[in-house]
């Protein structure tokens, strides 16, 4: 017996050392030891490949499980529109971003990738999600509580698809609507924009009070990481111009669209994205004294910036004429991962050769890898990397419909209400014997969603996906002997040939995302306005303008008797009849200015000659009815 001990006791000890080793070859994958002590060792082991292929990200259409493992790729996108499927499930998106994410685990280190998504209101590319209203809708709420729950919301609707990494929100500061991108902004008022913030708290989860200001916080599974975009100035371009040039002094910048990053950055943002537009002439993409001199240094950020989507390339003009520059200047300005999103090889074997030849330096890398990791570590992404299902019926879930149907009716301004108080048109009463049902936008569940919605520029018709078209919800809400006639341009003399109690007009701009949207007339598109005078000329009206911004309406409102101002409501129809009809009052003020011609813009509250047909904050208000 004792000579069979010795070894057995040799053995054992070798056991016991194997295990330590291995152990202690994986010290950062131990939840134990604490974040900066992980990140380093993780950093210690990394080769120069490794290091750089954490910094890209790639579209989904470009994505294979082999290249993740062979590249290391840092993160995977779905641009807008790009699904695994036409009306994927949430099974059907687990399912993708697991198959990816194994390739990343089955990597030499292991290190789990981050799948990235616009869900800019709500998860808007998955079919059946909840469509919250844009954010120029919110902003009218002034409720900060409101877009906080509404990040909740759609933190849990990204999770249900596997999906860990949101890139919202949009924080702009939009002060000319002809920019096509203004319906994605809360406010022209910053001061909105910073109360907004809050939906980062609802998609992240709430910072603990202990927690260090700056660094990155995703609370759990049902969190996602978020994205404040874009930095700095997007919003005020030269005649909101996309992409182009803001021209503004030092201290306007950081008195009007920069104060909103204060509050993401002590909310814990993970990420900020970086704008494509240019300050005074220099692109956000190369501007190394907002990017790494303010963002990272003065304002503490320790979470990771991301270019937008071929962002370096178009730091030239035209795009990607100089890659190896465009490279340098933005890696130099402080991007950390780069939204490549199809050039990979192009991109990784660029970084190479530029930190091999020392133009590059190593520190630089290094400080993009820890804060990449930083974020993939603080959310828990190396202890949980693959979805499951348990989030599916999270996906237009009735409690969500219901928080957009809320969001809806407080998103609504109301700018006209018959001539004069004692005569008031809305509440509209839900017993009249026929109403009119007009307009392009009454039956038409893509125009009311508007763009980013299943499609980066979103589309018309009752095919997109699931909700409610105003037509339906009006259906729903008046008495079943109401007879609705629905008619979407309708001549003047069959209107008057009715004997129609009233007529309710829904009309607007169509779904655009964008560029496609900038718009130097933004007058309403025929045939809204023949629609609005053949109705209106006829019989009592309520107008319901669904649009991304105001338009031009000056020229209609004599003959109008209630204007409504939708914006672009989402999916649940029956947050505006909930107003129309008085079950609900009316509280939404103006959170943009409404001009009278486009040749005062741009024109915003506070301006010295501010000369607006409806003001910043005005909004009629109505009592429900159940409370008369």
């Amino acid at each position: 017996m004792a000579r069979l001990t010795l070894p057995l006791l040799g053995i054992m000890f070798l056991c016991y050392w194997s295990v330590v080793a291995a152990t202690e070859h994986l010290r950062y994958k131990d939840p134990k030891l604490g974040l900066n002590a992980r990140i380093k060792d993780l950093m210690s082991r990394m080769t120069l490949e490794e290091k750089i292929g954490q910094m890209v990200q790639i579209e989904r259409l470009n994505a294979t499980a082999p290249i993740l493992k062979t590249y290391s790729i840092g993160s995977v996108l779905s641009g807008g529109g790009s699904v695994p499927l036409p009306r994927a499930t949430a099974k059907d998106w687990v399912d993708m971003v697991n198959t990816l994410q194994k390739g990343s685990l089955s990597s030499r280190l292991g290190i789990p990738m981050i799948y990235g998504i616009d869900a800019v209101h709500g998860h808007n590319n998955v079919y059946k999600a909840t469509i919250f209203p844009h954010n120029v809708g919110l902003g009218v709420t002034r409720d900060p509580d409101l877009v906080k729950r509404i990040g909740a919301a759609t933190a849990l609707e990204v999770r249900a698809t596997g999906i860990q990494y949101a890139f919202a929100p949009c924080i702009a500061v939009c002060r000319d609507p002809r920019w096509g991108r203004c319906y994605e902004s809360y406010s022209e008022d910053h001061r909105i924009v910073q109360e907004m913030t809050e939906i980062i708290s609802g998609l992240q989860g709430d910072v603990p009070i202990t927690f260090p200001k700056g660094v990155p916080y995703v609370a759990g599974k049902d969190k996602v990481a978020a994205c404040a975009k874009h930095f700095v100035g997007d919003g005020g371009t030269v005649k909101g111009i996309n992409e182009n040039n803001t021209i503004i002094d030092r201290h306007g910048l950081m008195s009007i669209h920069m104060p909103a990053y204060y509050n993401s950055i002590i909310k814990g943002v993970s990420t900020v994205m970086v704008s494509y537009s240019s300050w005074n002439g220099q692109k956000m993409h190369a501007n190394h004294e907002l990017v790494t001199g303010f963002l990272k240094d003065t304002l503490k950020f320790r979470g990771f910036v991301i270019s937008d989507w071929q962002g370096i390339d178009r730091i030239t003009n035209p795009p990607h004429a100089n890659y190896t520059y465009s490279v340098q200047a933005s890696i130099e300005a402080g991007v950390d991962m780069v939204m490549v999103p199809y050039n990979y090889t192009e991109f990784i074997d660029t970084m190479l050769s530029l930190v091999k030849s020392k133009v590059i330096p190593i520190s630089r890398i290094n400080d993009a890898v820890r804060r990449i990791l930083r974020v993939k570590f603080q959310m828990g992404l190396f202890e949980n990397p693959l979805a499951d299902y348990s989030f599916a019926d999270q996906i237009g879930s009735q409690a969500h419909r219901d928080l957009a149907r809320e969001a809806v009716r407080k998103s609504l301004v109301l700018l006209k209400n018959g001539e004069n108080a004692d005569s008031p048109v809305i509440p509209l009463s839900k017993n009249a014997p026929k109403i009119l049902v007009a307009g392009m936008h009454a039956d038409n569940l893509g125009n009311q969603c508007g763009g980013w919605t299943i499609t980066w520029q979103g589309s018309g018709g009752n095919n997109v996906t699931a909700g409610t078209t105003i037509l339906s919800a009006i259906t729903s809400a008046v008495d079943p002997s109401t007879e609705i006639v629905y008619n979407e341009n309708p001549d003047a003399e069959f209107v008057k040939s009715n004997n129609f109690s009233y007529a309710i007009v829904v009309v607007g701009e169509p779904p655009y995302a964008e560029t496609a949207g900038d718009n130097l007339n933004l007058t309403i598109p025929e045939p809204g306005p023949t629609t609005i005078t053949n109705v209106c000329g006829s019989v009592k009206c309520v107008v319901v303008l669904v649009s991304g911004r105001p338009l031009v309406i000056q020229p209609y409102l004599s003959s109008i008797d209630a204007l409504v101002a939708a914006w672009l409501p989402g999916s649940e129809g029956h947050g505006v009849t909930d107003v129309l009809f008085g079950d609900y009052g009316f509280t939404g003020k103006l959170a943009r200015t409404w001009f009278k011609t486009v040749d005062q813009l741009p024109m915003n509250v506070g301006d010295e000659h501010y000369d607006p047909l409806f003001p910043f904050g005005f909004g009629l208000t109505t009592e429900p009815i159940a409370a008369n």
